[in-house]
């Protein structure tokens, strides 16, 4: 999140940023939000006793609070550890993004620079895409490649895989909010 509030503020892309929602008061995105003077909103999730669309129904409030809708937003997922209800992708579709610490399709969901090492590949990175039904499956944008060195923990990887999503995301939005990107099917044309 921060490294897309950088590349906004340093005028690289063309968005305004209107909320960050977060599901936990304790959430650090929050003080950065605070320091980009970005409206934020805390929906807790922690002892909410409904279902995922019940609390994603309070998401979408607070996105039409700040005029985002459908049609004229983007929302980028950035450390939301939550599994979103497929009635809001279908509502938000192609306008949700997210950032996977993994070359796509590879090691999807949970642990996936653990993965990684223990499978023994020789590259990993990150993949931002957009969200659809499935568990990191969605149109891929962007991917970043590192090398996995012989002497990497989980670690080691995932810290300089973090350095690449943070060139990654803000790419990804700043293609989209240049309307640079074109979604055919499972695919994703870059146009220049």
């Amino acid at each position: 999140m921060k490294a897309i509030l950088d590349a906004i503020k340093k005028q690289n892309i063309n968005i305004k940023p209107a909320v960050i929602i977060s599901n936990k008061s304790s959430a650090n995105g929050l003080k950065v939000a605070k320091k980009f003077k970005v409206k934020t909103e805390i929906i807790e999730s922690k002892g909410f006793q409904g279902s995922r669309w019940e609390y994603d129904q309070k998401i979408i409030k607070v996105l039409k609070k700040y005029q985002v809708t459908p049609t004229n937003g983007l929302i980028c997922l950035a450390g939301f550890m939550r599994i979103i209800s497929p009635e809001f992708i279908k509502k938000y579709k192609n306008h949700i993004l997210n950032i996977h610490p993994s070359i796509l399709p590879a090691f999807p969901g949970l642990d996936a620079q653990k993965q990684a090492i223990q499978h023994g590949v020789r590259y990993s990175g990150c993949t931002v895409h957009f969200v659809d039904e499935g568990v990191d499956s969605g149109p891929i944008i962007v991917q970043e490649v590192i090398k996995i060195n012989a002497n990497d923990t989980e670690s080691t990887l995932s810290d300089r895989i973090l350095l690449k999503e943070h060139k990654a995301y803000p790419k990804a939005v700043k293609l989209i909010a240049d309307k640079k990107i074109k979604i055919m099917g499972r695919k994703v044309k870059i146009l220049s």
